[in-house]
C-alpha cells in the first residue's frame, strides 16, 4: 500500500489561510471522493477561506495554478485522476501535470497539495479517494500537507 509509512500530521494555526482548491471534471466518482477529503481537512483545520474552481482535465492544473498564485493566496490543492489506457497518453499528462505543479511551487513560494492520483485502472483510484471502503484519502493528505507546509513557511511568507 502507497500509504505505509506516512506520517501523521497535525495542523495547528491555518485558521487565517487563504486556500483555494483547484479539481479536475474528469472521473466524477473519484474527484467527488477527493474533494470531499480536501474540504473534510480544511475544516479539521478551521480554515474557513477557501475557494473551489473545477477545470476540464488534470493537463490544466499548472495553468489554473499558475493563475491564482498571482493573488494572495497562502496554498493550493490541486486534484485530479488520470487512469492509463492504451497511448501513452498517459505519461504525456501525468508529467506535465507534476513538471507544472512543481515549477508553479517553486516560482512562487505556495505550497501546492499534490492530490492526482495516477493509476493503472479506476479499482485503484477508488482506493484511493477517500470514498467509503477506500484504504486511503488522498484528497485529505493533499489538502493537509499544503496546509501543514504553508504553515511552516508562514513566518516567511510575507519577507520584504
Amino acid at each position: 500500500m502507497s500509504g505505509e509509512g506516512a506520517p501523521a500530521i497535525t495542523v495547528q494555526g491555518a485558521e487565517d489561510l487563504t486556500v483555494v482548491v483547484i479539481a479536475s471534471q474528469w472521473h466524477t466518482t473519484v474527484m467527488d471522493g477527493l474533494l470531499g477529503g480536501a474540504r473534510r481537512a480544511l475544516a479539521d483545520a478551521g480554515v474557513r477561506d477557501v475557494t473551489e474552481l473545477r477545470v476540464p482535465g488534470v493537463f490544466e492544473l499548472p495553468v489554473a495554478a499558475a493563475r491564482v498564485t498571482t493573488r494572495q493566496v497562502d496554498a493550493v490543492v490541486a486534484l485530479g485522476v488520470v487512469i492509463r489506457g492504451g497511448t501513452p497518453h498517459f505519461e504525456y499528462v501525468c508529467e506535465a501535470a507534476t513538471t507544472g505543479l512543481t515549477l508553479v511551487a517553486q516560482r512562487t513560494g505556495i505550497p501546492i497539495g499534490f492530490g492526482v492520483l495516477t493509476c493503472d485502472n479506476e479499482q485503484q483510484a477508488i482506493e484511493r479517494a477517500g470514498l467509503p471502503g477506500s484504504i486511503e484519502d488522498k484528497g485529505h493528505e493533499a489538502a493537509t500537507a499544503a496546509l501543514a507546509t504553508a504553515v511552516t513557511l508562514s513566518p516567511w511568507s510575507r519577507c520584504s
